[in-house]
């Protein structure tokens, strides 16, 4: 019976098979033939010692580290979780370069969207130290799971010699690893400043390709720096790429135009308030003076209909045979220079209907254009939002500033309507922090009623009480200990994704509306809850299989306790899942508990795979077991997986492996 290998996916292996199926001839005995290779890519190859690159000290083994597999599991955690059985969501608590790797087997090339806001290299910000060496066991001393002999989370100083090293160090193997994740179609926004943003084009252009750089959206906030000595910086930045853009090519990104539903409501408001066309004119653009409402100026004259702009009634080649009259003067029209765009016939039928603007001279006419909230566009790359509406919104909430400069939720929400997230999709943010992204998923899917998916992965890291920091932080320990939660950012996000969950779902359950039917589980007399809200808490942490480790103080121990090998402090449920992890399945997956003679059986995927880590397992069991695979009739391949140490004793695990083929079921493995 194979043994379950016990890491994440093998990215070299996988790296090299790839190769060996594009060029099996440039494979011997002892490896790959380089010469024979450059042969195969002819003039793609560059071998002269100067040539343009990207490099910095630390990037090999960076590069390493992106390729190393772990040795982690994610643990689960269902009394963090909120409607465990149900969701499709999930809060990873743990490094991320690990869980990036963990989630390779499971998730490669399944993400839409990928969202990060990683630390901007400030000076103040945090920089995780990775160890090429023992990653978990780094993380775990880092995190103060572990006794970490002085090592504590750090930052990133600028008097640092490896000031923009570590940064690099630490973004690029976590770039590597998300661009995997990703689906062919799928692309990626990083939020960046001016410490790093020349570095993160050049990183991002080397991981995903020049040639898929979508666009550098530029973010206008109003959050200034009055103490500044030269400039008061109030923009950030978040960079764009596709997995591969060519595939982009015939999908179109839309946005609603942001504002335009405010200034369409103000006019009905004034209108109705019985001010005149003027004095409403007047109110309208007083609005364009807030920077919020700046690009949406040219919608500056009004008339009984709405707010409207005069568009251009011309184009180039056009007729210039004919003209009309402005009624309010009688004096014709003056032809445009280009000509007009539109015939006769129809400049007079749009004359009629009211819909033409002139001037008070006779200028060429413009066609009226009026605002409309429905009204769609090509978004540009120049984002203003308000940050004052999201900490006004934390405040409230939580009592207080829990959480510094949080993204704007109107943002987000507007990055997943621009790449049409939809029905079933996955948005992931491996730098998830206050869980802007998850709110924004969940408050998208309430508005359209949705499946759209999330995947939020932070570091419990322990929030700082040290005189530097505990300005920033004084709102969020005191709020923490209120709960009796633990001192790390990862409860922030948990708790606000807690509080969006419980407010969606209350709201719903007193709308009471036909069309909430759709969000409801029909068939529950119990308590009511939405279908589509929920998450699933997984934390980072070792193996739960122990490794023999051949040191003389520990052998004779180790000999003794490999008759088990999963670790006594770990549940079945915990083994579980890092099955469902080395196998490649969705964490999300319905898993059915069955019991077998006495025996707890898992069947997972609707049977496409079976695990039993129940003891003293006999040939009945084995039987039954065996007959599930005409039970449930999977779509796939059926796998079934035992405990090393579950079977009664050799002859039965020799017959189990008999029986189980006998019924048409190959893939057994162990662990």
């Amino acid at each position: 019976m194979k043994k379950l290998n016990g890491k994440s996916k093998d990215i070299v292996k996988d790296n090299i098979d790839k190769l060996k199926s594009l060029f099996p001839d440039v494979f011997t005995e002892d490896g790959i033939d380089f010469d024979a290779l450059k042969g195969a890519l002819g003039e793609y190859v560059d071998d002269k010692d100067e040539r343009y690159q990207f490099t910095w000290h630390g990037k090999s083994q960076a590069r390493r580290l992106a390729q190393t597999p772990s040795t982690g599991t994610l643990r689960p955690c269902k009394d963090e979780s909120m409607n465990w059985d149900t969701t499709e969501n999930l809060f990873i608590e743990g490094d991320n370069l690990e869980v990036l790797k963990l989630l390779q087997k499971s998730y490669n090339k399944k993400i839409k969207m990928i969202y990060i806001d990683p630390p901007y290299n400030t000076g103040k910000d945090f920089v995780y130290k990775d160890d090429f060496r023992d990653n978990i066991k780094n993380y775990k001393e880092l995190t103060g799971q572990v006794d970490n002999e002085g090592k504590t989370l750090s930052t990133n100083s600028e008097t640092s010699g490896r000031y923009h090293t570590d940064w690099l160090n630490m973004m690029y193997p976590r770039l590597k690893l998300a661009r995997a994740l990703l689906r062919n179609d799928g692309v990626i926004f990083i939020s960046i400043d001016d410490n790093e943003v020349v570095n993160l084009k050049k990183v991002c252009d080397e991981i995903f390709g020049e040639d898929n750089f979508v666009a550098k959206y530029i973010h206008k906030n109003n959050s200034t720096k009055n103490q500044a000595k030269l400039v008061s910086i109030s923009t950030e930045y978040f960079y764009c790429y596709a997995k591969n853009k060519a595939l982009l090519k015939d999908i179109q990104w839309r946005l609603k135009k942001k504002g335009a539903e405010d200034i369409a409501k103000m006019f009905c408001t004034l209108k109705a308030e019985g001010l005149t066309l003027e004095e409403i004119e007047t109110q309208i653009k007083e609005m364009y003076k807030r920077p919020k409402y700046s690009h949406l100026s040219r919608w500056n004259k009004v008339d009984d209909k709405g707010v409207f702009k005069d568009a251009d009634l011309s184009r180039e080649g056009g007729s210039k045979d004919y003209t009309i009259i402005n009624p309010e003067t009688g004096a014709e029209c003056a032809i445009p220079n280009r000509g007009w765009g539109k015939s006769k016939d129809e400049l007079l039928r749009l004359q009629q209907e009211g819909l033409i603007w002139y001037g008070e001279d006779d200028t060429p006419p413009g066609l009226k254009d009026y605002i409309n909230p429905d009204d769609i566009s090509v978004p540009d790359n120049f984002w203003y939002y308000d940050n004052s509406v999201d900490t006004r919104w934390i405040k409230n909430e939580f009592g207080s500033l829990v959480f510094q400069n949080p993204k704007p939720l109107e943002m987000l929400k507007n990055m997943v309507e621009m790449v049409n997230l939809k029905e079933g999709e996955l948005l992931l943010d491996f730098f998830s922090g206050s869980c802007t992204s998850a709110h924004a998923t969940l408050d998208l899917n309430k508005e359209d009623k949705g499946s759209r998916k999330f995947i939020m992965i932070q570091l419990p890291e322990i929030l700082d009480d040290t005189e530097t920091k505990i300005k920033d932080n004084k709102d969020a320990i005191e709020f923490l200990k209120s709960k009796g939660l633990p001192i790390n950012l990862a409860e922030i996000g948990k708790e606000r994704i807690r509080r969006i969950i419980k407010k969606i779902e209350t709201e719903q359950k007193e709308s009471k509306k036909k069309d909430d039917e759709t969000l409801f589980d029909k068939n529950s007399q119990a308590e009511i809850k939405p279908l589509n809200l929920g998450f699933k808490v997984f934390k980072l942490d070792s193996s739960n299989i122990s490794m023999w480790d051949p040191d003389f103080d520990t052998i004779q121990q180790d000999i003794l306790s490999s008759v088990d090998n999963i670790k006594t402090d770990r549940a079945e449920e915990d083994v579980l899942y890092e099955i469902l992890l080395k196998y490649g399945l969705d964490l999300t997956l319905p898993i059915e508990e069955i019991e077998i003679k006495g025996k707890k059986v898992f069947v997972i995927g609707l049977g496409s795979l079976i695990v039993c880590l129940a003891s003293d397992l006999t040939v009945e069991v084995i039987e039954e077991i065996a007959k599930l695979k005409d039970k449930y009739q999977p779509e796939v391949e059926m796998r079934v997986v035992f405990k090393d140490s579950s079977f009664k004793d050799d002859v039965v695990k020799t017959n189990a492996i008999q029986i189980l083929k006998q019924n048409g079921i190959e893939d057994v493995k162990s662990i």
